[in-house]
């Protein structure tokens, strides 16, 4: 009798569905608490059931109608396939899950967002092999240097002559066909890096604005507490693995929510609150004299790389060798400080963990971006006027040299800092325990790491496709030192914001700092007279001056001419856009104050 009232229920189901329309069907269809298999079998049984009343009527559609219903089934068959097997490609997807379960949101974020900027290498390594380096295989000359292996490491020798540097683009105009189509390599060089790096403008303020919006403009609608226990649960899941992981996820999820509405605030007598006041203000001298020391030895390192380079036998094994003292250098002082910071955060005993990590994020931005300003200084106002043949491609080693070791060392930070001190905590020093996953080191090295990858692109425009396989590398080691070797936080805490903090440090100081450096380049800097594509001009934006009065020729081309000079080349016009922006950013957080202000006061409405 069961059985047979559920077919009839099934029955019903199905002569229901049938009468609806196609889109209240679908609809209907994936709302149904089903598995997929079985909503596929009441999908197929519902248009079964419309053929045959389509038959019983005698209305016989025409061969057009046929082929277009055909047509119409077989691509939302293709669609719904491809929306099933979606988070199935989705890069590292059931890992991030088994991290948020295990470790909390506050690790997650971390893997998160290394996986946010390996997608945005990866988009940048398309657009720069796509309209830079592809054209330039078709005008190249042979490498007539001998590979030794050695240029792996130093970037210098085979690679010079190679499409990995600035110096070895032509600045030709390639044509393979004669009186055919050409192309213009000093504007498709200067509008690519142009053009990438407006998009990444836009794609970091839309990335912060839809962050900032989750976490503080609408929070409870991404991490409503009740509905998170009651109404969230998937019931598509049958795996028991699946289930269980769900479970520690929500548990998680909960104990973090739980302990961001039970915060104990602790009350200090007077001589407490002086006493720590004093102990954070003399970390905080300790934290910034060691950054201002650290930049001064990597000032002075960088002045005896550019003396190693301007002398004979470049090629020397030794001299080769000595170019990696600066890199090296640099890497060691940015591994072995943050754990100093990460010490001072744990003596100076923060109320809360988002405090400690907060801070010693903090500490460790000024650090790298000090490092990374002293470097700037050193490659724009001391290699760029050097009696080198090639400055960019000076620049170009550099940086790589510099990415690949910040990538070895962040390597053996793992092995070190993780592994280690697991051994130790574990074997000596039981009461030390397993270690915590430190989250600030962690993020600062990412940034670092695209910072530098930002810079490189002008002078090597297949950087991003090297840091893309440094990141790939790191996800795996830090996944697997986390699960071995790291502990839960002790103390669960949520951290909602961190994703949005990690987008504002990226894009302030970072991404603006790199505009800066690039907006220098373009515009001050000479280039060098016998390489690259912008070779004997007066600046690379030459190239784009001598392009419009190219055009001023031709009558089609009127309307560029006229966006340059009103536009591009008119101060006003930035003023007027740059107010806009202003204004309508006011408006913005206005309109977030005053949501947060009728929020509170329905709030109060609703307790009275």
């Amino acid at each position: 009798s069961c059985f047979l009232h559920g077919f009839d229920a099934e029955e019903d189901l199905v002569g229901s569905l049938a009468s609806m329309s196609t889109n209240e069907r679908i609809k209907a269809i994936q709302k149904l608490p089903e598995t997929m298999r079985k909503k596929r079998e009441i999908r197929n049984k519902v248009l079964k059931e419309i053929t045959k009343k389509s038959r019983h009527r005698g209305a016989q559609p025409s061969c057009c109608t046929q082929c277009l219903q055909g047509a119409a089934v077989s691509f939302r068959r293709f669609r719904n396939t491809l929306s099933e097997y979606f988070h199935l490609l989705q890069i590292w997807h059931k890992t991030l899950k088994i991290i948020g379960a295990e470790f909390g949101t506050s690790v997650l974020s971390y893997f998160v967002f290394l996986k946010w900027l390996l997608n945005f290498n990866l988009f940048s390594f398309l657009i720069n092999f796509g309209f830079i380096t592809i054209p330039q295989f078709f005008a190249a000359e042979p490498n007539n240097l001998s590979f030794t292996g050695l240029e792996l490491f130093t970037g210098a020798g085979y690679f010079q002559q190679t499409v990995l540097y600035y110096g070895f683009y032509t600045n030709a105009t390639i044509s393979k066909i004669e009186n055919g189509p050409s192309y213009n390599m000093q504007l498709a060089y200067i509008f690519t890096v142009g053009i990438y790096f407006v998009i990444c403008f836009l794609i970091l303020l839309f990335s912060m604005a839809k962050s900032f919006y989750r976490n503080f403009v609408n929070p409870q609608a991404y991490s409503g507490k009740a509905s998170k226990l009651l109404c969230t649960w998937d019931f598509n899941i049958t795996n028991e693995k699946a289930v269980k992981l769900k479970q520690k996820n929500f548990s998680t999820q909960i104990k973090e929510d739980l302990t961001e509405v039970n915060k104990e605030v602790v009350d200090f007598s007077v001589m407490e609150r002086v006493l720590r006041i004093a102990f954070h203000l003399l970390a905080w001298v300790a934290s910034l004299g060691t950054a201002v020391a650290a930049c001064t030895g990597v000032y002075f390192l960088s002045i005896n790389n550019l003396e190693l380079f301007m002398k004979g036998h470049r090629n020397d094994l030794e001299n080769q060798a000595a170019m990696l003292v600066l890199p090296v250098t640099a890497s060691l002082l940015n591994t072995l400080i943050p754990f100093f910071f990460s010490w001072l955060g744990h003596l100076e005993r923060f109320q809360t963990p988002g405090q400690h990590v907060y801070v010693t994020i903090t500490r460790n931005i000024i650090l790298k971006m000090s490092i990374v300003g002293i470097l700037c200084y050193y490659w724009l106002n001391i290699v760029a006027t050097s009696e080198s043949q090639c400055w960019e491609t000076l620049i170009g080693q550099d940086i790589y040299r510099l990415v690949l070791v910040d990538f070895i060392f962040c390597l053996l930070g793992s092995f070190f800092g993780e592994f280690l001190r697991r051994i130790i905590g574990t074997t000596i020093f039981v009461s030390l325990g397993l270690p915590e996953f430190d989250i600030g080191r962690n993020v600062l090295d990412l940034i670092y790491a695209q910072t530098l990858t930002w810079i490189g692109i002008l002078f090597s425009p297949l950087l991003p496709a090297i840091q893309m396989i440094a990141f790939f590398i790191v996800f795996f080691v830090k996944k697997v030192s986390l699960m071995r070797n790291c502990q839960p936080p002790r103390k669960v805490w949520r951290t909602a914001q961190m994703m949005t903090s990690f987008m504002f440090l990226l894009f302030c100081p970072s991404f603006l700092g790199v505009l800066s450096v690039i907006g220098v380049t373009f515009w001050r800097l000479k280039p060098s007279e016998g390489c690259g594509p912008f070779r004997g001009l007066s600046s690379m934006y030459a190239a784009v001056s001598e392009w419009i009065q190219v055009l001023e020729s031709y009558t089609a081309s009127k309307w560029v001419v006229w966006i340059y000079h009103n536009l591009i080349t008119s101060e006003l016009f930035f003023f007027i856009l740059s107010s806009i922006v202003l204004i309508v950013t006011y408006l913005y957080w206005e309109i977030i104050q005053g949501r947060k202000t009728m929020t509170k006061r329905l709030r109060k409405q609703l307790i009275h």
